[in-house]
This record gives structure tokens, sequence and C-alpha cells, in this order.
């Protein structure tokens, strides 16, 4: 069986051959007893103050096999372990008769994976996806949206093939702890991505790949007998003594006995088509606040002090959080930080404002962005589980209405927004339809930007600069999450009051990111074939 050794390190510049010797001293054994070897993971290590480096993951056989248990044995380290094999559950098809081909509701990342599993077992799913393929969506948004402010409804940053995730950093870490995630990392490896990601600790695809990566899924998804249909905007269900029979999609009414829902956070049209039609949907929190851009070579400087000169190094990120500033006692922190990258618009009906982060594969940009957020609780807004949208989207339409209502984003330096005063001068931002000085202040709730600015004066003396005339905030960051959760049971998965609808991913308020919005899809596919056989 072989052993797992980790944190395993080399300093910048050393060569990664160096490891197996490494490896073999951890051990105590001697370097020639070292057989194959695979690193597994790779990190760099910026935590103590001066001193950058890489830590390594690796798993290594040794030439003796039967010594490795007692190499293990008399060694008594965390960083050393003896691997088995693991239990792989063979995904059986059902006996029960599928009535119709299922129907998966979204081409984000839950309806990809959930869609090219049972494509790749026999079940021919059907997907519709209310946005374009990706070869017109890209059309679509740099072309007219970016160059002629002409914007799509249903072909734009959250809508069209590969959903939200397509034109986003691509980060493909999770905190979600499940065997199926090495599923989606080596899936994604098979249709394009970097071979480096899969060993990488803080993965990221970059919004120039993604485009493909979907495609090429798509194909796949075709060549096995599915179907992806574009264009095809669900807008009604048909619901007999409780189960689902049909859905409306456009002009036609399509038989629907198994529907997998996956529709996305901003699918807002649909969760008041949900509502009203007896779905079960409540609140659950989300977050809200204002999205931050520094120049990348002042987050390097934080990051890797004296190497940031080092230019083996990639772009650094961060990840902080100013604790105890909201005055409940909770927190603001970043989230979606973006090194090298762009700050985006992103709204799925015209006249709304909205930030998101976005980087190319090689985050090469001169800017690094992140959002600086609190939670809030959907709750707070009443009995009501769509008054968190609509909550939402007063303060999208209040950042719509302060530039002008051109799309170009509001923005604001940071220590003028700390000392309430105007900014004025050159102004440098990555945002591709540009931007205007304005008062930040007046584009979220006041608790909002009364936390943010505390957590400013945190995070400053901490990072200097993080707050100073470089920082410039711009927002409303307000799409990290759903503030809405469609109800499903924990076994069946089902909806709880509509037998047959089986919420997925973000947009049901069970996921967060590309990763772990997939392995809710593939959960899902997996609960369908356990049940029924493969549709005639």
């Amino acid at each position: 069986m072989p052993i797992s050794v980790r944190n395993l390190r080399l300093n910048l510049g050393e060569n990664p051959e160096l490891l197996p010797e490494r490896a073999a001293r951890r051990l105590r054994v001697p370097a020639g007893e070292i057989g194959l070897y695979a690193i597994v993971r790779r990190s760099i290590d910026a935590r103590r103050r001066g001193e950058v480096f890489y830590s390594y993951n690796l798993q290594v056989t040794l030439r003796d096999r039967a010594a490795e248990r007692r190499v293990v044995a008399r060694l008594h380290r965390r960083d050393v372990e003896l691997l088995r094999a693991p239990e792989r559950q063979e995904l059986r098809p059902g006996t029960e008769p599928m009535p119709e081909r299922p129907i998966i509701v979204g081409f984000g990342p839950a309806g990809m994976f959930a869609g090219l599993l049972l494509a790749e077992h026999g079940y021919r799913p059907i997907i519709l996806e209310r946005g374009r393929d990706v070869s017109k969506r890209h059309r679509d948004i740099l072309r007219d949206f970016y160059r002629q402010g002409r914007f799509h409804p249903e072909s734009n940053l959250l809508y069209g093939e590969g959903g939200a995730g397509t034109y986003s950093d691509g980060k493909l870490y999770t905190r979600v702890h499940d065997s199926r995630v090495d599923l989606v990392m080596r899936t994604l490896f098979r249709f394009g991505i970097d071979p480096n990601l899969l060993i990488d600790a803080r993965p990221h695809a970059g919004s120039d790949r993604l485009p493909g990566i979907c495609r090429r899924v798509r194909l796949q998804i075709e060549s096995l007998g599915g179907q992806v249909q574009f264009e095809r905007r669900l807008s009604g269900l048909r619901i007999e003594d409780g189960r689902l029979k049909a859905l409306t999609v456009g002009p036609e009414r399509l038989a629907a006995p198994v529907c997998i829902l996956a529709t996305g956070h901003s699918a807002r049209d649909t969760y008041a088509m949900l509502a009203a039609a007896g779905v079960k949907l409540v609140s659950k929190p989300y977050q809200m606040g204002l999205r931050i851009e520094h120049p990348q070579g002042m987050v390097n400087r934080w990051q890797y002090g004296e190497a940031a000169a080092c230019d083996t190094l990639p772009a650094a990120e961060y990840q902080v959080v100013a604790k105890g500033v909201v005055p409940d006692g909770s927190n603001v922190f970043s989230f979606c930080m973006c090194p090298g990258g762009e700050v985006l618009v992103t709204n799925e009906v015209p006249g709304l404002l909205a930030t998101n982060g976005a980087s190319r594969s090689q985050r090469q940009g001169p800017l690094a962005s992140s959002g600086l957020v609190l939670t809030l609780e959907g709750s707070e807004h009443g009995d009501d589980p769509l008054a968190a949208i609509a909550f939402q989207r007063s303060w999208e339409e209040q950042a719509f209405e302060l530039t002008g209502r051109t799309y170009r984003l509001p923005c604001q330096r940071a220590a003028d927004f700390l000392a309430g005063r105007l900014s004025d001068g050159e102004m440098r931002t990555s945002c591709p339809l540009g931007a205007d000085w304005a008062d930040i202040r007046r584009i979220v709730p006041h608790y909002v930007h009364e936390a943010i600015a505390r957590a400013l004066i945190v995070l400053e003396e901490r990072m200097p600069g993080y707050a100073g005339q470089d920082a410039i905030l711009t927002g409303p960051e307000t799409r990290g999450s759903a503030p809405i959760r469609v109800l499903r049971d924990r076994v069946s998965r089902e909806s709880v009051t509509v037998r047959g609808l089986y919420p997925v991913g973000e947009g049901a308020g069970y996921a967060g990111g590309i990763v772990s919005s997939a392995v809710d899809g593939l959960k899902t596919a997996e609960v369908l074939m356990a049940r029924y056989a493969p549709p005639s």
C-alpha cells in the first residue's frame, strides 16, 4: 500500500526532483528505497513573515513493499500515513421503469455533471438551458454588452452554457469533503483543465479556459444520446396530487415526471414561479457587501514580502476576516478573491448593477479584487422567502441609477470612503464597462457600509494600503449565494412538496461554487440511477 508523506518543503528555486530524497529522509530510509512516487498536492506557504516556500504532499511506495507497514508504524508522525485503497461503490441501475427521459433544467455545473453522469450510464437526459451556447454567449457579452452596452436578458454573464461559473475565476477548491470532489477534478481534466490543477491546493481554471471545457462536456453528453437545448426557459410546472407531471417551456408543454432543477442562484423569475406553483421555498443566510480592488503588486508584497520579486511565484491571493466588526458580533470577510483579474457587472435583467470577480488562467492582470461581505439572515425580511430577493434588487437598482443608467460601475477610493468624501482624479479599475466616481455608501444599507468601514480600519493595520488611496471600492456585491433554499427530502432528494422535482446546486441553496455544485448534481443523479432503470 502507498504511503502518504505530507508537508515536504522545497525552497523557491529548488527542483521538484529533490522530493523523493526529502520523502526518504522523512521516512528514515535510504533514498534508493523510494520506488514510485506521485505529487498529490502542492501549495505555497507564506504564513511566516519573510519566508516563502512550496509545500508538497506525496504518495510513495517502497521497493521493499513488505517494509511499508513497519516503516510507518515506527515513525508515529501525523504527516506520514499508510494509505488504504478507497472503497468504490458500483453504480447499479434501479429496476423501476423511468416513465420518460429525465429532464434537467439548467446547464451550469450541477446540471452539467448530473447530465454527464446520466448520459454515461444510458439515461439520455434532456437538458434545457435558457441561455445560449458559449460561442453565441461569448459574442453577446464581448461585442454587444462590453462594446455597445446592449444587454441580453437571456445571454449574459449569468445565463448560458456553463452557467455563472463559465465567466468567473473558475475556482475549483471547495470545503466540501466528499470523494466525488476527486471525480469532478478528474472529469474536468478529461475535458481540458491544466493537469497541474489536480495537485494545486487552490486550483483555478480561468475564465479563458472554462468556455471550451463546457462545450466539450456538452458534445460528450450529446454523443452518448443526451440532448442539450439552448434558449429554452422554464416558465411553469404542472403538478397533480403533489407529483410533477410536465414543464411549460415557451409555448410547449413537456412531459416531465422526473426533473432535476439546477437553475443557478440568479434565476429570480424561476423562484417566483416555483413559489406560485406551491414548491416549498425558505429563506437562508446570504452575503452582501462591496468589492475592493488593489494593485496586484501590493497584494504580492503583503503575501510574499521580499520574495515578491521572484518571477516564478504566481499572483498572490488572500483570505481575510475582520472579526466582530458587525454590531451583532459577526464578521466581515473576503469572498471570491481574484488575483490578476477584473471586476465584472453581473445582472440577469436590464436596469441592475451587481459585481463579481473573474480571472484568466494566467492571472496576469495588473489588478486584484475581492468581495468584502457580511452575512445577512434572509429571515430578517419577514415570512416571504422572496423578500430577500426584492431587497437585493432594490440596492442593485440604486447602483444602476447612481452612474446614470449606463452599466458603468460606481467607485470610490477606500480612503475617501472612510473619510466621507467623494473621490476625484484618475481612476484605475479593471471593469471592462468602465466606472465613475460615486458615493459608495448609497449602494448598500447603512449597517453594511458601517461594518465594512470598521473592517477596512482593522485590515489596514494588518495590510498597509488595504484601505489606502490605491484601493478602489465598488459594488454592490450581492450575488455571493442564493438567499433561498428549495427544500428537499434528505434521502430521496426530491422537493418536499413536489415529488419528481429534484432541486440541486447553488440555486437550490445546497452548494456554493463550481465543485460543490457539481458534487450536488452528481449525488442526485446517483439517487435517480439507483431508483430507475434507463429509459427504453
